[in-house]
């Protein structure tokens, strides 16, 4: 259990100001991810703006800033002051996130260091609609679509009637009009040929689509590369 140290009374106005931000604006920035290490700076959890900042408010977390290849480290009152100082000093990147508090503006960190966490990161992957969707890229297997998620099913490679199993090599992404077409058949049987063969990623989907996004480039020296 994370254990919280005593924090000044500033800290805890400016915590509120800030927790208040998704009622005032910015909510794209809110809507962003943070990647939370232990403090043996390996990555265990990505989690939500708001939680990032309640553990900096709480003086449970400090923001690990990379820069030119360089860590720096900032407790909640020296990233708002680094901040302001960007800002002054017009250097402010098209990526970053910042929100808008009620008396003040502070850049979303991308990393944050949980100081006196040290369990392992989970390595499993879990087995969801979502995670299928993602592994996919939200692509019919069949007719080769894209599509959005309201408009895609789950397909069982080897029918469920027939003994097909919920797993990551038995499940695939399909649009409602291939699913319907295949029945319970297999793919050879139905003449309906996979675009690749279901596999069970490496590490989570949505983590996969986040590391490509410039915004969160930064993770990359915290996260282990996986082949393919």
């Amino acid at each position: 259990m994370i254990q919280a140290r005593q924090h000044s009374t500033t800290s805890t106005k400016l915590a509120s100001d800030a927790a208040s931000v998704q009622k005032t604006g910015s909510q794209t920035a809110m809507q962003s991810a943070v990647l939370a290490l232990n403090r043996n700076y390996m990555a265990v959890h990505v989690i939500s703006v708001r939680r990032a900042f309640c553990l900096l408010f709480k003086e449970q977390a400090e923001v690990i800033h990379v820069e030119d290849g360089q860590y720096q480290s900032y407790d909640f009152e020296g990233w708002k002051d680094y901040g302001e100082l960007k800002t002054d000093l017009g250097e402010r990147e098209p990526h970053e996130d910042w929100i808008r508090a009620v008396n003040f503006e502070i850049q979303v960190p991308r990393v944050i260091r949980l100081t006196t966490y040290d369990r392992l990161p989970k390595n499993a992957v879990k087995f969801n609609r979502r995670n299928v969707f993602l592994r996919d890229g939200h692509r019919c297997q069949y007719c080769g679509n894209r599509y959005s998620s309201p408009q895609l099913s789950l397909d069982h490679v080897m029918p469920k009637c027939r003994g097909g199993l919920d797993t990551w090599e038995n499940i695939v992404c399909a649009c409602l009009d291939c699913n319907v077409s295949k029945g319970g058949r297999t793919p050879l049987e139905a003449g309906m040929p996979l675009l690749q063969k279901p596999l069970k990623p490496k590490r989570s989907p949505l983590l996969n689509r986040q590391l490509a996004q410039p915004k969160y480039e930064s993770w990359q020296h915290f996260i282990p590369q996986v082949s393919d």
